[in-house]
């Protein structure tokens, strides 16, 4: 199992809907709009490390209002 966090910058007036359409995609468990440098850090709990490239590439950044992405996987 392969857990990673991505840290997501959005356009704050749309953060709401972004966050309910993030939730949405497969392998994700956790969405929550937070404060600071970034708006929502998403956790995905997915089989490999092509399934989090997938689910942020073709998920992710595919929501509109989503500026940019930052992903980490958890080493143990």
């Amino acid at each position: 199992m392969v857990t990673a966090y991505v840290l997501i910058k959005a356009n704050v007036p749309a953060v709401d809907q972004i966050r309910d359409a993030i939730t949405e995609l497969d392998g994700v468990v956790a969405t929550n709009i937070v404060a600071g440098d970034v708006d929502i850090i998403t956790k995905i709990d997915v089989e490999t490390p092509a399934d989090v490239r997938e689910i942020v590439t073709s998920g992710v950044l595919t929501i509109t209002g989503v500026e940019n992405t930052h992903t980490y996987m958890a080493m143990e």
